[in-house]
């Protein structure tokens, strides 16, 4: 990026917003008096839509399973949005920030969001780790580029770039 476009360069929140939210104790009350320790997997998926020039939604969709053995013992799925002007950036650079500036500033609110729901929902304290999403569109992009030089690659807009799966060991 050079100086020029650096200067005209315009990242801004316009909206932050909880567009969906659910939380299930499928085993419930049952699970309550199991014992073990809970095996808690977080997976994560971002949709963008253009909702008009240089503005954008991302949709951070954040969701985490606690299995205790074979019973799920939760389930909650924070669908967090944003409203971002991005404007100023070249097409490859507005392609980084849209996947990886948006979930970052996108994130946190899932995951108090998260944390709220699973103690309110009668569980111990849940401390989502904090995700590297430059790393994870960095290894993203990689991935791409191999399967574009085995001709595999097609990616259409509005799919999701964002998607990882992490265990926790809460």
């Amino acid at each position: 990026m050079g100086s020029e476009e650096l200067a005209s360069a315009q990242f801004q929140i316009q909206k932050l917003y909880i567009k969906d939210v659910s939380f299930e104790l499928p085993n419930a009350p049952q699970i309550f008096q199991d014992s073990g320790q809970a095996d808690v997997k977080m997976t994560l998926s971002q949709r963008v839509d253009e909702l008009g020039d240089n503005v954008h939604e991302v949709v951070l969709t954040v969701t985490v399973t606690a299995t205790v053995g074979d019973k799920t013992a939760y389930l909650v799925e924070v669908a967090q949005g944003g409203i971002f002007l991005i404007a100023g950036f070249n097409d490859q650079t507005k392609h980084a920030v849209i996947n990886t500036l948006c979930p970052s500033t996108l994130f946190p609110y899932a995951r108090h969001t998260i944390s709220s729901m699973v103690t309110d929902g009668g569980f111990p304290p849940l401390t989502l780790q904090p995700v590297n999403f430059d790393q994870l569109y960095a290894q993203r992009m990689q991935q791409l580029m191999n399967e574009q030089k085995e001709g595999a690659a097609d990616q259409q807009d509005g799919e999701e770039i964002v998607a990882a799966e992490f265990k926790t060991d809460d």
